[in-house]
């Protein structure tokens, strides 16, 4: 008399379920890979209403209503605006450059900065960050 096991083990593997694992896998990498900007200006904008504190800036660049630069408080003319960038940053390899401009003051001028910052960056192959300071927004 033989004796028969009644659960037989199935040694079979469904893979119904990886299949929709990977598909959903698949539409999420799809999706998010479209939201990245690969040509964006690294500029940091603080949201106004955000309570966001960046790390502690290296250097500060103000531009007032005059349209006059000013380092760490110091003026300094456009010309001169990347040799004073460059000495400041001279030794740092990601540090953040805080730029102060009054509302009335015009984009070029804030690109003018910007335009200095990468040009120190590719001279020191560095990874400086300019974060644009703004102040919350009033509450009415």
């Amino acid at each position: 008399m033989a004796i028969q096991i009644r659960n037989k083990r199935n040694a079979e593997f469904n893979t119904a379920s990886m299949s929709d694992l990977v598909f959903l896998l698949l539409i999420f990498f799809m999706l998010t890979s479209t939201l990245v900007a690969p040509n964006a200006i690294k500029l940091l904008l603080p949201s106004s209403d955000s309570k966001t504190i960046a790390k502690p800036a290296t250097v500060t660049v103000y531009i007032d209503p005059e349209l006059n630069y000013y380092v760490d408080g110091n003026p300094v003319n456009e010309e001169a605006l990347q040799t004073e960038l460059a000495q400041k940053l001279v030794n740092e390899n990601d540090a953040s450059v805080v730029l102060k401009a009054e509302k009335s003051v015009p984009v070029q001028y804030i690109v003018t900065v910007i335009d200095a910052v990468n040009k120190v960056n590719r001279m020191y192959n560095a990874k400086h960050k300019i974060i644009l300071a703004t102040f919350p927004k009033r509450k009415s």
